[in-house]
């Protein structure tokens, strides 16, 4: 009965406290350009494989969120244990809505732009996982990846845990309590170049995938408005990432 009386969408109240913004947007470039370029180095001589630089790249990240807005991710917590039903039904209202994106968008490319092929972060991601092929939001990475069950829970678990303290918690975080227009705009953009880039600097006409993932970065950010709540939004983006797998093994 408490459940029922409570606003929703709630007021937005999440936000990162001031010890913890810091080193949670310091981690951005860390994450996007630094480990990423020495993985990459190391994997070129041969030290590491690409499946070791992955679970090693995302459990960083993972790590340094729980060192440094453990705080943070625990103030949340209270917020979807005070509302679970809500959240819950707000991640699935979220995910149909993407379901929906994902296939007008697929649509579009199929008989729009059918010289451009599959998503190579997708087709990277499922390859590693050791599926066909994966779709929606994906984990992003400039690193190549291969491994099997160990990159499954890193894009599973790791990766959206990272990404959304990122992209949501910080970008958006901080940016919503300016100007809410600007906090999607700039999250959605910085999210989907993150999954773009790596590959557009191989051919600028991968550019286009931009598309695919502007979708996916505008209900993330407005699941987390909506609840005020992080771990909806890293629940949204799990879930994703774990049908996305799941269905590509099936179609194999």
């Amino acid at each position: 009965m408490e459940e029922k009386r409570l606003p929703w969408p709630r007021p937005f109240t999440s936000r990162l406290a001031g010890r913890e913004t810091i080193p949670v947007l310091a981690y951005l470039p860390v994450h996007l350009f630094l480990l990423p370029y020495i993985f990459n180095r190391l994997f070129e001589s041969g030290v590491i494989d690409h499946a070791g630089a992955n679970v090693i790249y995302y459990s960083l990240g993972f790590v340094w969120m729980i060192f440094t807005a453990f705080g943070f991710l625990r103030r949340d917590f209270d917020a979807l244990i005070d509302a679970p039903l809500r959240c819950v039904l707000e991640v699935l209202r979220a995910y149909g809505l993407l379901l929906c994106c994902n296939l007008a968008i697929g649509l579009l490319f199929l008989y729009l732009l059918p010289m451009l092929g599959g998503n190579p972060n997708n087709q990277a991601v499922a390859e590693a996982a050791g599926v066909a092929e994966a779709s929606g939001v994906a984990a992003s990475t400039a690193v190549s990846m291969t491994g099997g069950s160990a990159i499954k829970a890193v894009v599973i678990f790791f990766g959206p845990v990272v990404e959304e303290m990122l992209f949501r918690a910080g970008i958006f975080g901080v940016l919503r309590q300016r100007n809410r227009r600007a906090a999607y705009i700039v999250s959605a953009l910085c999210f989907a170049i993150a999954h773009v880039a790596p590959y557009a600097a191989l051919s600028p006409v991968y550019w286009l995938y931009l598309i695919q993932y502007i979708p996916a970065a505008l209900l993330l950010a407005r699941c987390y408005e909506r609840s005020s709540c992080i771990w909806c939004s890293i629940f949204f983006h799990m879930l994703n990432n774990g049908v996305a797998l799941s269905a590509a093994s099936l179609l194999m």
